[in-house]
């Protein structure tokens, strides 16, 4: 018997979806309604598999407990406030299919790098 871990397997994305499902976030359970609505979105926008994937991950708390829901989208260090459906879908098919951040929504951009 083998004391070795089984290194993990990952698909490969070009976006990461982290979306704070925190308590002090969303006191109605709103964010974690927006994360059940994730892989039937990113289906209908193509960005479930292939080279535009998005990955999703709920996250429990980002201490920016303000206007949420909050979500970030990485690499590109964009931060979202007031994330309603409606406004996801904007985030999706602007940002995530598009390339271009939904400007009024985002409320912190990072890390800022020194050489940038």
């Amino acid at each position: 018997m083998s004391n070795e871990l089984e290194k993990p397997k990952m698909m490969d994305y070009k976006r990461h979806m982290l979306v704070c499902v925190g308590p002090r976030c969303t006191h109605e359970g709103e964010s974690e309604e927006l994360f059940g609505m994730l892989a039937e979105k990113f289906k209908a926008a193509g960005i479930d598999n292939g080279e535009m994937r998005v990955k999703r991950t709920r996250t429990s708390c980002f201490a920016t407990c303000k206007s949420g829901p909050i979500i970030c989208i990485q690499p590109d260090g964009i931060w979202y406030y007031n994330v309603t459906e409606k406004n996801l879908d904007r985030i999706i098919q602007q940002h995530l299919v598009v390339g271009v951040p939904v400007e009024d929504l985002i409320y912190h951009r990072g890390p800022v790098c020194a050489n940038a």
